[in-house]
Parts: C-alpha cells; sequence; structure tokens
C-alpha cells in the first residue's frame, strides 16, 4: 500500500468454458454468486500456454466469507491449518508453476474443498480429467514449496496476538513510521505488487521502494486503514488523502503473512476488490472505520 499501486492487466485471457460460466452470471448479490465469479480467473487459455511469469493471471485477494465449499465438510485442524496454508500458497505462488487447468483444479479441490464432481461441473471437463490435473498439480508443488512456519508459537493467544500485531501495523502506516514497522516486519520479509512480477526481497528493499513511491511524504498524503481478511491471512485496506482532497479513497489492499510472531510477506493489490469486501471506494473523512471482517 506504501506507493502509488499502477494499475497493469495481465496480458491473458479466460477460457471461453470459463467465460461462458462468468458471462451467465447476475450481479455479485450472494456467497455462491462471487464464488462463481472468483472461479471464472482460475484459467489462463491453454493455447499459448508457456508458463512464464507474464503468462500468469494473478488472482485478487478473496474474503474469507467466501472460502466455503458448495456442500460443507467437517473440519480438523489439521484440515483448517492445511486450507490456511493451501490458500496462501494457491493465491501467490500455484499460479506461477501450474497449468491453467491444474491451476483450477488444484484451487476448486484442495483451496475451495470443492469435489472432483463439483470441479468438473463448473469446468466442463472429466472428473478423471480434474482428478489427473489435481495429481499433477500436487505433485509439482511438492517440488517447488518452501517450508511453512505457524504463525504464532503454541503458548500464545494467536487471535489477540494477531489484532495486536494488526493494530501496530494500522497505527505505524498511518503514521509513516518506519522504526514502527521495522520492529513488526521481519528482516528477510518479502513485498510484491501483482501483476507486476518483480519482489523486493528484504525489509530494507522493502522501505526503499515505498519511500520511492512517496510513503511518508507530504504530497503522498495520508492513509487510513481498514483491518479484513482475506485467503484466510489478515489484511489491511488502506484508504488515502491526497493534499488539497477531502475524501478518503480507496488505495489498496495489504495481504499479509505471518510466521513466529512478525509479517514476512506483504502482498498489495490494487483497490478493484474493495466491493467484494463490502469495502467503499470513497471514505467520508467523519466515520471512523478501523476493524471490518
Amino acid at each position: 500500500m506504501k506507493s502509488d499501486f499502477a494499475e497493469t492487466g495481465a496480458s491473458s485471457v479466460v477460457s471461453s468454458k470459463i467465460d461462458r460460466a462468468r458471462n451467465a452470471q447476475a450481479p455479485l448479490n450472494s456467497k455462491s454468486q462471487t464464488k462463481q465469479r472468483i472461479v471464472t480467473t482460475l484459467a489462463a487459455a491453454d493455447e499459448g500456454w508457456a508458463g512464464e511469469p507474464e503468462d500468469v493471471v494473478w488472482l485478487g485477494p478473496i474474503p474469507d466469507s467466501v472460502l466455503e465449499p458448495p456442500t460443507p465438510t467437517a473440519r480438523t485442524p489439521e484440515t483448517i491449518t492445511l486450507m490456511r496454508e493451501t490458500i496462501e500458497i494457491a493465491f501467490l505462488t500455484v499460479i506461477q508453476l501450474l497449468t491453467p487447468q491444474q491451476r483450477a483444479a488444484l484451487i476448486l479441490c484442495d483451496v475451495l474443498d470443492w469435489s472432483a464432481k463439483d470441479a468438473a461441473d463448473l469446468l466442463e471437463i472429466s472428473v478423471s480429467a480434474v482428478n489427473s490435473a489435481l495429481q499433477r498439480a500436487r505433485a509439482r508443488l511438492r517440488e517447488r514449496l518452501p517450508s511453512h512456519k505457524p504463525p504464532w508459537p503454541a503458548s500464545v493467544d494467536a487471535s489477540a496476538a494477531e489484532r495486536d500485531l494488526l493494530k501496530k501495523y494500522v497505527d505505524a502506516s498511518e503514521a509513516a513510521d518506519f522504526r514502527a514497522l521495522e520492529s513488526i516486519i521481519r528482516a528477510d520479509a518479502t513485498f510484491r505488487m501483482p501483476p507486476q512480477p518483480d519482489t523486493a526481497g528484504g525489509r530494507e528493499a522493502m522501505f526503499r521502494l515505498w519511500i520511492e513511491g512517496g510513503f511518508g511524504s507530504e504530497q503522498f498524503g495520508h492513509l487510513r486503514c481498514v483491518v479484513t481478511h482475506a485467503n484466510q491471512q489478515p489484511a489491511v485496506a488502506a484508504y488515502v488523502c491526497r493534499p488539497g482532497d477531502s475524501t478518503w479513497r480507496a488505495l489498496a489492499m495489504d495481504v499479509l503473512r505471518i510466521e513466529d510472531g512478525l509479517i514476512t510477506e506483504i502482498v498489495t493489490f490494487g483497490p478493484d476488490s474493495f466491493p467484494l469486501f463490502g469495502l467503499p471506494m470513497l471514505m467520508d473523512p467523519a466515520p471512523e472505520m478501523n476493524m471490518r471482517h
């Protein structure tokens, strides 16, 4: 959020079958419709797929409220943890590694917990094709995925610790306090702004990029932040009020990854996703908006 978000379109197209599913949708006025709309962005056309980052359609952040399967299933603590880790991986990594069909099968079945039949019906392919794509996707991920540490030590109240960390992040962001940000962002943290392919590796590189983008300067303006959750991760939506303006305007959404109580990754998306979270694009200076789930 700390540098102006440049909107750059990914040079990909959606497969015709998925496109038909999207075009059949009414406006997004229910959880199922929202979920269907999300699925339409899962697959780029197989035609011309080269497996390069520039060929990939970056997925935007998704509210936790729509990440439920069509038919709810019983979940153990282990499956809940797996879903959380997979949703992070799926939206921040897997789309760079997999073919469109593998990507769609993995996200529908392993992330959203859809059955192979539900996924096959939506994608208009056979159940065996879904299972085959899913097996190949899992194998590819096993080769490439890094280890994943828990967000908090076992002895810590995770909910309270997350609230405290997010408050510190919001306060530091709104005050442009780099020293406070340094205390909660790990030194080797990474920063990304999809669909731009570049990654800032390390906290110092991240801060330099923010400063180059104007963060903390009078010309940049002031931030107001709203806490939410996306992709089973804490997220912060930022509004900016520029000099001479009296309106807070949607700027960007930061999706945070936390390990051992520190922020290890910040992925910043543009403001187009705000309505999906029930967030306005414009905010009057008067209301105080501090928390939204």
